[in-house]
């Protein structure tokens, strides 16, 4: 069976319940390993001690409190985004866990002094992070999400997804409903419409003693009871912590009388872990545990050590087999989710078109009361004193007070119950305008069901790709299985590799002294260098400039001392170096990009060029040099109105790694570059719009995330707002 990698509706349900008990935890840091997109909160209870709550939304999508052995050692250099965290965070105490509605959503509320931050773990999907404050605004997150149906990014509202349907509230009549409105059958009408998935779909049948596949047109009566007592007695369990957790196995000898070693350990694969025993594993070898907690931890601290075939010894096995089924499966719930949100911008927009002929159909009657409350208002009444008036009006038996459900003096509306409706009306407008606002809410609307199409539409294409992959991997396996005794033995060694369809790419990079400034190399191989900010500026022209060099400077304030070095750190300099135009070029746009010209949004600007003699910290007699200033001397050699430009890409070899600067420096040597040019999203916002590209365009993702991160990626940014150059 297919490993469990992220969390369902059911486990995420059972897990708030458990972390109730941590609430009052304070947060003493937080980490971010960005390679597998898992933040971990170090805190202390004062009952429980150190407490380490993970939340994971890479390969794997959970969250837990994980025993301090099994949490991975502290990142060398926290991004910004942990840092972010730490700095709004440490002290706070989690003071609240829940799940929106019944989806794979898990909020983490923290208070200090008074101050609030929500963690919202989106664990669906690709997955996400959000950090909200207590308005409910964007303060970062891990991935910037923007569509038309909803928003995530910061500055901006949190937007949920459109709330699926919650069975675990709800009574029978509105259970039954829910199913007979399906044209499927009992198993998939529970997986999809009531929103349990798969697994627990079949669950439910197994305990109610009904079959799967019975079509909803033909389920009795007595068969929808038993299925709603069952969800009933599941909800009742969830809601009282009443657990008892599992992690199942995929044993190595099923038949084995003992399944564990001489050390104890269960032999075999961890494939499954739920909050309660299921009867759909009744044959399944199955661990219990005293939490869900703990159950959880041990099966995501240990599962991916798995993961590799025969334990990890692939030799002689070739490549492996990318997990196309997942990918598949990914996609297919994706599209029912995009599904569902089209439908529910269709209910929406006939809503709202339904009411705006409402208030037609009702003219005078709504007219009346519009009027009224304008004549109220123009008199100096209250809004309180008009609801009272309207009151008496409903009790008096007066149509159009009747009508009135409520007023709100701090929106200037009223509300009002038409044919069972009810319409929210703007007071100090007539009945035309409020009917036209209405008309054009719904055309709002329905422009988003059309973003939503063009998403799924997206989605299916993607879906298709994923499969075409699959297919052409079957199809090479199958030859490679067949008859090959008529193959060629020619030498294949030549052959470029294809790296973005390389279900797995192996990592190999070094450290460079240069790497803690900004840094290329030219299409001739040269090595340019330039500050991030004035200390390095100062660094680079005291340590770094040799003879030989050149020295790059934007005719502008602010920008990076950029050296076109002539030699290496070991090399000495014996005059016979000759650097090619082609490299001068590029240090210029290097300096020119870098500089203030593209933080102002101008697409070109005048650089200079010197030697490393022309270039001084000593100012002229009266004059004063800030940090990271520095006194040119003698003529100049001018680049005008050199143009800014800088591509970011991804190398394979020899080396794996992000690099930057100059296109025309950058796209010879990476696998795959996008441009980027001056533009509205600030660099955390492009770096994340990056390094979302560069995942979709390689087979294997997890490298992207290894080697590309979005702190990586932005490195390679130019100050200020830049954008994709072909959006």
């Amino acid at each position: 069976m297919d490993r469990k990698r992220e969390l369902t509706s059911v486990d995420i349900a059972a897990l708030a319940g458990e972390l109730a008990d941590y609430e009052g935890a304070g947060v003493g840091k937080v980490y971010l390993y960005p390679d597998a997109d898992l933040l971990r909160f170090r805190m202390r209870h004062y009952d429980r001690g150190r407490t380490e709550l993970l939340v994971e939304v890479g390969d794997y999508k959970r969250v837990n409190v994980a025993d301090p052995d099994h949490v991975p050692q502290a990142p060398e250099r926290p991004p910004n985004f942990a840092m972010m965290l730490r700095n709004r965070m440490q002290g706070a105490e989690l003071v609240d866990v829940s799940q929106y509605e019944f989806d794979r959503i898990l909020e983490l509320t923290f208070e200090r002094d008074d101050e609030t931050t929500r963690v919202v773990a989106e664990l669906f999907g690709d997955g996400n992070v959000a950090i909200l404050d207590g308005t409910g605004e964007v303060i970062d997150c891990l991935e910037t999400v923007r569509l038309k149906s909803r928003t995530v990014a910061p500055g901006a509202q949190y937007e949920f997804p459109s709330a699926r349907f919650n069975p675990l509230g709800v009574d029978y009549d509105a259970f039954e409903a829910r199913m007979r409105d399906s044209d499927s059958d009992l198993v998939r009408t529970l997986a999809t419409q009531l929103n349990f998935g798969g697994l627990y779909g079949e669950e439910l049948c197994t305990l109610a003693g009904v079959d799967y596949n019975v079509p909803i047109e033909e389920a009795t009566d007595d068969q929808l009871r038993s299925l709603y007592d069952a969800l009933r007695r599941l909800a009742d369990r969830l809601a009282d912590s009443d657990l008892d957790p599992r992690v199942y196995y995929e044993l190595d000898e099923p038949d084995a009388e003992d399944p564990t070693d001489e050390e104890g350990d269960v032999e075999g694969q961890r494939v499954d872990v739920t909050p309660l025993p299921l009867a759909e594993y009744d044959s399944r070898y199955g661990e219990p545990f005293d939490s869900f907690n703990a159950a959880l931890d041990d099966y995501f601290t240990f599962a991916s050590d798995e993961d590799e075939p025969d334990g990890g010894d692939t030799a002689g096995a070739g490549s492996q087999r990318p997990d196309f089924e997942s990918e598949i499966a990914k996609h297919e719930r994706i599209i029912e989710q995009q599904q569902g949100a089209i439908e529910d911008f269709e209910e929406q927009a006939e809503r709202e078109r339904e009411n705006a002929e409402r208030l037609y159909a009702h003219y005078d009657l709504v007219d009346e009361i519009l009027s009224t409350v304008r004549s109220a208002r123009e008199a100096d009444h209250s809004w309180d004193d008009i609801e009272e008036r309207f009151d008496e009006g409903a009790e008096q038996g007066i149509p159009a007070a009747e009508a009135v459900v409520s007023l709100d003096g701090s929106e200037g509306t009223v509300t009002v119950e038409i044919d069972g409706e009810r319409v929210t009306l703007a007071a100090d407008e007539g009945v035309e305008k409020n009917a036209d606002r209405l008309y054009k809410e719904a055309k709002r609307i329905e422009g988003k069901k059309e973003g939503a199409e063009e998403a799924i539409a997206q989605t299916r294409s993607e879906l298709e790709a994923v499969q075409a992959r699959r297919d052409e991997w079957e199809a090479a396996e199958a030859g490679e299985s067949g008859d090959s005794s008529g193959g060629s033995d020619g030498d294949d060694d030549d052959e470029p590799v294809d790296w973005l369809s390389e279900p797995s790419i192996p990592r190999r990079q070094s450290e460079h002294w240069y790497e803690e400034f900004r840094w290329f190399h030219t299409s001739d191989g040269f090595l340019v260098i330039g500050g991030r900010d004035a200390e390095d500026n100062e660094a680079l022209v005291k340590k770094y400039l040799d003879r030989g060099d050149r020295f790059f400077h934007a005719q502008a304030h602010g920008g990076p001392a950029t050296i076109l070095k002539a030699t290496g750190p070991s090399e000495s300099y014996d005059g016979d170096v000759d650097i090619p135009e082609s490299s001068k070029r590029e240090a210029a746009q290097f300096a020119v990009s870098y500089s203030s010209i593209w933080k102002d949004g101008k697409f070109a600007g005048d650089v200079y060029e010197v030697s490393p003699d022309q270039v001084s910290k000593t100012p002229e007699s009266g004059e004063f040099l800030e940090k990271g200033g520095f006194a040119i001397r003698g003529d100049r050699t001018y680049y005008e109105k050199t143009e800014v430009g800088v591509a970011v890409g991804i190398t394979c070899e020899p080396e794996t790694r992000v690099i930057g600067g100059p296109p025309a420096a950058i796209e010879p040597n990476a696998v795959t570059t996008i441009d980027v040019e001056p533009g509205r999203y600030a660099q955390n916002d492009i770096a994340k719009r990056l390094y979302r590209e560069f995942k979709g365009r390689f087979a294997d993702e997890s490298f992207v995330r290894k080697v590309a991160s979005p702190d990586l990626i932005q490195e390679f940014l130019p100050p200020g707002g830049s954008r994709m150059s072909d959006d």
